[in-house]
């Protein structure tokens, strides 16, 4: 029935902001940066894979009215609301210390767990990236 999952989403409070840190800093692709109007639709993508999409969406139109964002910004902006990212890569250790180095806001530093070796990472809006070297048996 279904074959892939092709976007996801995580709220943001500036577009901008966001888009520095997801390419800049972490290194990812932008896929898409249109103005439909109604909204930016900003979408970014691991190296080679633009079939995965993230979007970064601000809260607001068209999904939701004004009061709604500012309660969902409110959250967002407090790290009640925050989503999250799971991003593998070939050498935990080294991409912590290329992050570390960055200034991003690290959350816990690499440690061994069953499936890999991984580490945890906020983005400047509270959402939560965890960021894991898997073990072969782990892939796929």
């Amino acid at each position: 029935m279904f074959n892939a999952i092709t976007r996801s989403q995580l709220f943001v409070l500036d577009q901008d902001v966001a888009l520095d840190f997801y390419t800049n800093t972490l290194g990812l692709d932008v896929v898409a940066d249109m103005d439909l109007g109604f909204m930016r639709w900003l979408t970014v993508c691991v190296p080679g894979e633009p079939g995965r999409e993230i979007l970064l969406e601000r809260p607001g139109a068209p999904a939701m009215d004004d009061t709604t964002a500012a309660h969902v910004a409110d959250l967002l902006s407090k790290g009640a609301m925050g989503g999250w990212l799971s991003i593998t890569t070939d050498d935990a250790k080294s991409t912590f210390e290329t992050l570390r180095d960055r200034g991003v806001d690290i959350t816990d530093e690499p440690s061994e767990k069953p499936y890999g070796i991984d580490f945890g990472i906020r983005d400047p809006f509270g959402n939560a990236i965890r960021i894991g070297q898997m073990f072969d048996s782990q892939q796929g």
